[in-house]
């Protein structure tokens, strides 16, 4: 029969790691598998390794890849474009802008134009016609002051 040298079962594993990632995501078993490639690399350079050293050092090659990732990779790929946190909430979107009553308010209550609709707005009176800001939402009704 054939013999095959210790460093392609590692990569046989890294392979079989990697897949597994493939297959079920959550990039776990893909930092585990490039600690297994690592390890393949090591004891191509190193044959003489026992099992028992193969064994720790690929241990803590997962365990430093795994920290790498939570650590340094992820919070990159978690960063987010500014206003991002509000994508699809439209009416919260609209925070900071400047719309224009269409009714006005009266008792802290009124509307204003907004694109080609009309939202309710809460604040302080004000005439129609006014130039409003918004400045809050609470669930469909935009919480506004007269814009400076």
């Amino acid at each position: 029969m054939w013999e095959l040298s210790a460093h392609y079962l590692w990569w046989i594993l890294a392979l079989l790691l990697i897949a597994g990632e493939v297959l079920l995501p959550g990039y776990f078993m893909l930092w585990i598998g490039l600690a297994a490639a690592a390890m393949g690399v090591v004891l191509w350079a190193v044959p003489s390794l026992g099992l028992l050293t193969q064994a720790v050092l690929f241990a803590l090659l997962a365990l430093a890849a795994c920290v790498a990732y939570a650590r340094l990779l992820r919070p990159q790929l978690e960063r987010r474009e500014p206003g991002s946190e509000r994508l699809n909430r439209r009416a919260e979107q609209m925070i900071g802008q400047r719309y224009e009553l269409i009714e006005p308010i009266v008792n802290g209550r009124g509307k204003a134009s907004v694109g080609d609709g009309q939202w309710l707005v809460s604040g302080p009176d004000l005439p129609l016609g006014s130039t409003v800001e918004v400045i809050a939402v609470d669930g469909s009704t935009l919480k506004v002051r007269a814009a400076a």
